[in-house]
């Protein structure tokens, strides 16, 4: 990618995301009160995040793997649900991936 092409792509990424928020600003505020797009947005954090987690747990590259990082996540779920703190959750899960790993080569 040469440096014009790149700087291309920068300014267009720029200008792309000053439209986005500002067709955001540009709602009627009586739209944005209603109740049903107060509990969507609500939602929307969630689920982009549980999307990201999907994708960087099951895939690599183009394929669908199941390796350490499934334990590692099973792991950090489980240490989640027990109310452990965050460093806990940070490094079991990474143990359990790590173990996995070593363990399968």
């Amino acid at each position: 990618m040469s440096g014009t092409t790149l700087w291309i792509a920068v300014i267009a990424g720029s200008v792309g995301c000053y439209l986005l928020k500002l067709a955001g600003l540009s709602v009627p505020a009586s739209w944005v009160e209603q109740r049903w797009v107060a509990r969507v947005v609500d939602f929307v954090p969630a689920a982009l995040l549980a999307a990201l987690v999907a994708v960087q747990a099951f895939t690599s590259g183009q394929e669908l793997v199941v390796d350490g990082r499934l334990a590692g996540l099973a792991v950090a779920a489980v240490a989640l649900a027990l109310r452990a703190p965050f460093i806990v959750v940070l490094v079991l899960a990474g143990a359990a991936g790590a173990l996995v790993h070593v363990v399968t080569g």
